[in-house]
């Protein structure tokens, strides 16, 4: 390098300008995902391979047809950590698939006239385009969609291995029922009642339905969650905790005698501490005892009919009124032999338990409610410390309202008999020795959690793999002929499964004995896909196994799992059951599917509306209100553009469609770029925390973005003047002997980044501080001057090392500028740090006179104070301060100088 330079010529220089193009996101990232494309460059091979492996993957769409910033915060998320491992070293699967099948496809078939195949394959294409056009590094050869046959055939087979194990069974199930739609409702279909589509009060059915047998890994699922702590969030642990709900307690047995036939009503309780306090019995209104006594009264028949009216979801139930009826049976109470009333009651299900439960109601607040409103017995049995209940009752008075005396507690016994004065778990061991003897009670372990009900009475799903013949009963269908596949040219109205009037479907022989049959019309809950489509991403087109075993050993566990902390119970739940499935059947190995788990917090925006003379609300979009902001960015006034209005300022929200406050991406992208976009996402709130939306804030990564652009476009055109080649830099050995201190400053500030950001997304999984870090670098970049060849060297170095950590965020300008400084970002590693860089051999100290600032120094690191504090009092600008007596002096070490004059 010969030409010596000025930094006029270093940083203002246009003449040889090899990128003086303005910054244009549209062309730039158009050019580079087409490179990404036809290079094939984010596909890996199931091929043993030298490099480690990390398999990083986000919660798979439904295919709705657009994008949210849901959908765009989640995928960047799980962009970002993949970019950084392939920097690292490591061989990154980042996959993408569809959860094609589930009700709103259905519901949009009915609405629209069009197969929910082709409402899904359609919207599959406008979701993928926009995904590309967010530069995600995704290995597309492994792309499927859970409504085909080639993806679900599997699930089918898995079904016929765990029904041979008997880890399948069906039984009858208590659904909501519409009865002019002729269909089941989900929980969610069911509102005030009433069917979401006919407005028809909904009944409760009892159909039969398939089971996964999950509770036969209660205690695995349960005991499992302790290997995951510390990988994934506490709240999450908690939740999958209190759902499977593992309590110990006892099953009473109360004696009945029933048409001359002896027999036992079963109940499960935590608390037989309370047994004494039992005063009456409730049963579902299709129990046995209650089906007996309605067979007897048309009066409790009539009861019976209506408690089959209503939802059957625990939260509906919680909230019904509790209504009863007395059923005139009695049961035996088993400690003292008394007769307890057997009442029919609408708050029990047979579905739940044993359809039957002792009713305690001076301890239990539901059987106080009950009993009071029946004027029933209630029996206090456990002592109620004095003055338990003032509070309460001074607050219903003052309300008005009833106050519920059940006291829940635990404490010792009274009216007892012979437990009286026994705590808690001295009375359960005394009941349990006086009853188990007499085949009148037994220790149990029950679970909140019950056996997984996967049959769903809808078309759009896997078919259930199962055969139905009058004289074989229920017969599985046989490997080779599967897969059961799903006809897809049907439009579905709403009215019941079309596939039972579908005799092409329906009609079939009988593996067993080849006579007529019909096939089951059921088809699987849409978890089912969900729960195994990430073991299947190990090896998408395998046509001989279900998951191919080498292939997992080789990505499974996924190393970062991400999505949103509504998926904490349900999908997380069932997937963990299915890994445990498949392991059993020797497709996966391990005990869990997630190593690690993020959940990446809700998109927010404001809400802008005005409530209609009828009552109903009309909100608006954003982009439709003009809005006055104060000093901080908050929103003063809003104006309808379309009519001049006022319109009323509403609450931050969660973007939805309801709402008209979500944000369409392509707009965005088409407006800023993805790059910026992605970094807005992850930049203004930590990935775990919502990220309340802002238009206006875009603007700050956008500039930012901008500002990158100038800085190597002046870098470029400085190494024309200097007729320097890039890739003389880029290969040749950064000399370090002898640089100026505004190189060694820019220098420490490259390599302390270097060190920060690759602890933040390696250690830490903090997501928004390197952009910060990153825009700290381009600070010091933008102001450094170059004023040797040297310098021009270092500035180089921090440029390359800016863009390639900024490529992880901001893929198509980092890349587009690295290749322009003339590196193949095929290649790329993330910056090593140079420990040496991080040396300070000089420090700036601050020199206070009484508090005040007077001057600066530049002092060797941890310098004698003494030596200190007669430097300081040399400097010019501190000297003709130092007017008076000198009462003393003060050194923060590498800080600062005060010194303190009197007089």
């Amino acid at each position: 390098m010969s030409n010596a330079l000025t930094a006029e010529n270093a940083n203002n220089d246009n003449s040889h300008s090899k990128n003086n193009a303005p910054y244009q996101p549209q062309l730039i990232e158009a050019a580079q995902q087409s490179k990404w494309d036809s290079d094939k460059r984010f596909e890996v091979s199931n091929e043993p391979s030298d490099k480690p492996s990390r398999y990083m993957l986000s919660m798979f769409p439904y295919p709705s047809g657009k994008l949210h910033m849901g959908h765009v915060r989640n995928y960047t998320i799980s962009d970002v950590l993949s970019r950084y491992y392939r920097l690292k070293g490591y061989e990154v699967m980042q996959p993408m698939g569809w959860d094609g099948f589930g009700l709103p496809a259905e519901n949009a078939a009915i609405a629209h006239q069009t197969p929910p195949a082709e409402w899904t394959f359609s919207n599959i294409d406008n979701m993928r385009a926009q995904l590309k056009l967010l530069g995600l590094s995704i290995d597309w050869s492994r792309e499927f969609a859970t409504c085909s046959p080639e993806y679900y055939q599997w699930e089918q087979w898995l079904f016929l291995q765990l029904y041979k194990k008997g880890l399948v069974y069906k039984k009858l199930s208590t659904v909501n029922w519409d009865p002019i739609d002729n269909t089941v409702l989900a929980n969610e279909q069911v509102i005030d009642g009433k069917g979401w589509r006919s407005g028809a009060p909904v009944e409760k059915r009892d159909i039969p339905m398939y089971y996964f047998n999950i509770t036969d890994y209660a205690d695995e699922l349960l005991d499992d969650l302790d290997q995951l702590e510390g990988h994934w969030p506490s709240e999450v642990l908690t939740m999958q905790r209190n759902w499977i709900g593992r309590s110990a307690g006892m099953e009473v047995h109360f004696p009945y005698e029933l048409a001359g036939e002896n027999n036992t009503l079963d109940v499960f309780t935590t608390r037989p501490d309370t047994l004494m306090g039992v005063t009456y019995v409730a049963v579902a209104a299709e129990h046995p005892l209650a089906q007996y006594a309605a067979d007897q009264d048309e009066v409790i028949a009539d009861f019976c009919a209506l408690c089959k009216k209503g939802s059957v979801a625990e939260a509906d139930l919680a909230k019904a009124e509790k209504i009863g009826m007395d059923t005139g049976l009695t049961v035996t109470h088993p400690l003292t032999g008394e007769q307890v009333p057997v009442w029919v009651a609408n708050y029990v299900l047979m579905s739940y338990g044993s359809g039957a439960v002792m009713a305690v109601p001076a301890h239990d607040e539901r059987d106080y409610e009950f009993a009071n409103k029946y004027s029933l017995p209630i029996k206090q049995v456990i002592d109620i410390p004095a003055g338990y209940f003032d509070e309460a009752k001074a607050d219903a008075s003052a309300n008005n309202t009833e106050c519920n005396l059940a006291y829940t507690e635990r404490n010792t016994l009274v009216n007892s008999g012979e437990f009286d004065g026994l705590d808690f778990e001295q009375a359960f061991e005394a009941m349990l020795a006086k009853l188990e003897p007499k085949t009148l009670a037994k220790k149990k372990i029950q679970y909140r959690l019950r056996d997984w009900g996967v049959s769903r009475q809808r078309y759009w799903g896997c078919p259930i793999p199962m055969i139905n013949c009058e004289h074989c009963g229920t017969v599985p269908v046989e490997e080779k002929d599967l897969p059961v596949v799903l006809p897809t040219d049907v439009v579905p109205d709403g009215r019941g499964n079309p596939l039972k009037n579908m005799p092409e479907f329906i009609n079939t022989t009988c593996p067993k004995c080849g006579n007529a049959a019909e096939r089951e019309t059921d088809t699987f809950d849409t978890f089912v896909e969900s729960s195994w489509y990430y073991a299947r991403f190990a090896s998408p087109n395998d046509a001989k196994d279900m998951v191919n075993k080498s292939a997992a050993n080789k990505w499974l566990p996924v190393d970062q799992y991400i999505g949103g902390v509504e998926h904490a119970v349900m999908h997380l739940l069932y997937a963990r059951f299915f890994h445990k499935l498949m392991r059993d059947e020797n497709l996966v190995s391990g005990n869990e599917p997630f190593a690690n788990l993020m959940t990446q917090g809700m998109v927010l925006a404001g809400t802008f509306y005005r409530v209609n003379a009828d009552g109903s609300t009309t909100y608006y979009f954003t982009e439709d209100v003009d809005i006055e902001f104060n000093d901080r960015g908050q929103p003063l006034k809003a104006i309808l553009k379309s009519d001049g209005q006022p319109v009323t300022i509403g609450k931050i929200e969660k973007m939805s469609k309801s709402k008209n406050n979500g944000v369409d991406p392509q707009i965005t992208i088409d407006k800023y770029g993805a790059d910026t976009v992605r970094l807005y996402t992850l930049f203004t709130a930590p990935a775990d925390q919502t990220l309340e939306w802002s238009d206006d804030a875009l603007k700050g990564p956008y500039n930012f973005v901008k500002k990158v652009w100038r800085i190597a476009t002046d870098h470029m055109q400085a190494l024309d003047a200097a007729n320097i080649s890039a890739d003389t830099l880029n290969t040749e050995a950064l000399n370090t002997d002898d640089l100026s201190k505004p190189a060694k400053n820019l220098r420490r500030k490259t390599h302390e980044t270097i060190a920060k950001i690759d602890s933040d997304l390696g250690d830490r999984l903090a997501l928004n501080t390197p952009v910060s870090s990153l825009m700290e670098l381009a600070n010091e970049l933008g102001s450094f001057k170059v004023t040797d060849e040297k310098e021009l060297q270092v500035q180089h170095e921090a440029l390359t090392d800016l863009l390639t950590m900024l490529s992880v965020y901001a893929p198509h300008v980092g890349e587009h500028l690295l290749e322009q400084l003339g590196l193949d970002t095929t290649t790329l590693d993330y910056p090593d740090v140079d420990e040496s860089a991080l040396v300070q051999d000089t420090i700036t100290m601050v020199v206070q006179v009484n508090g005040k600032m007077r001057g600066k120094m530049d002092v060797a690191p941890d310098s004698d104070p003494e030596q200190l504090k007669a430097q300081a009092r040399t400097l010019e600008g501190v000297a003709k301060f130092l007017t008076g007596d000198i009462k003393k002096e003060i050194v923060v070490p590498n800080k600062l100088v005060n010194i303190v004059v009197v007089g």
